[in-house]
């Protein structure tokens, strides 16, 4: 009887003091990165507070971090990865990034991060590269008789107006913005990936994408596996996965009207939609 009552309490003291083997925090980042403030976006003010939990575990020997993401802000993306180095550089701990469905453009972006990424044969990886688009209703409004009156003070503050004619000048000053934002993805994923790339600039940076497999070969990423057999190979299989998750508050939410937030949920669906089907998602 006295084994019947001290063994349950033995086995939670294991799972409280992580004796039963060593814990690996998880922090999923799932979503199209923005700075906007709403569920299942990914920005540094959401992801930040995960991150600090996940690294103050002192007794982990690494830290797992899921990501599916098709991208999104660059400048959102590059201060997730940083906030990720920094801290695995202040806590000495190794960061073992494991890619879902996609990490592509910034979500590659977040997991070049990682010390090692390893992905399903399938993940989508890649999408180097830099996107700005929009609509042209110039004729549109012609054809309905409408007359549209824009006044500025800067000679450039219309820019990609799209109720105004495309101007060639405003064409070369985009496309110089892009290849900016597009020589600090390179430089990062050169900084952190070095002489695992295998292929020359002219092929990986395009904004092609490829599958899991390819980008083994390719030195985007370092292996084929999963969140579970790989941690259970190398920490045995008493490895615990202690997930990280937010901390739900109905305190912090933003008051709309009903119209007013099913019209921004709505919008922002759609918005995520078509950013995931650009990869087939």
């Amino acid at each position: 009887m006295a084994e019947l009552t001290t063994t349950p309490r033995r086995n939670w003291l294991q799972r409280l003091t992580g004796r039963g083997g060593p814990i690996i925090p998880v922090v999923r980042l799932h979503g199209v990165i923005a700075a906007e403030q709403r569920q299942g976006r990914l920005n540094i003010a959401t992801v930040a507070p995960l991150l600090k939990r996940a690294f103050a575990i002192k007794s982990a020997p690494a830290v797992a971090i899921v990501v599916n993401s098709p991208g999104g802000s660059p400048v959102q993306s590059r201060l997730i990865s940083k906030h990720i180095r920094d801290l695995a550089d202040q806590n000495g701990k190794p960061v073992l990034v494991f890619v879902e469905d996609a990490a592509a453009s910034g979500g590659y972006f977040i997991a070049v991060a990682g010390d090692e990424i390893i992905v399903d044969p399938s993940s989508i990886v890649g999408s180097i590269g830099v996107i700005m688009a929009g609509f042209g209703f110039v004729g549109a409004i012609d054809k309905l008789g409408i007359e549209r009156r824009v006044h500025t003070a800067g000679r450039n503050k219309s820019t990609l107006d799209p109720f105004l004619p495309e101007k060639p000048e405003d064409v070369e000053r985009i496309k110089r913005f892009e290849l900016d934002i597009h020589q600090v993805f390179i430089d990062h994923v050169k900084a952190r990936r070095g002489v695992r790339l295998r292929a020359s600039d002219d092929e990986l940076f395009t904004g092609e994408w490829w599958t899991g497999l390819r980008g083994v070969e390719l030195g985007l990423v370092d292996a084929i596996g999963d969140l579970h057999a790989t941690l259970r190979q190398r920490y045995g299989d008493k490895v615990q996965l202690k997930v990280i998750e937010p901390k739900r508050s109905w305190f912090g939410l933003p008051r709309l009207s009903f119209a007013a937030g099913w019209s921004n949920e709505l919008a922002a669906t759609v918005e995520d939609r078509a950013a995931w089907a650009r990869f087939g998602l």
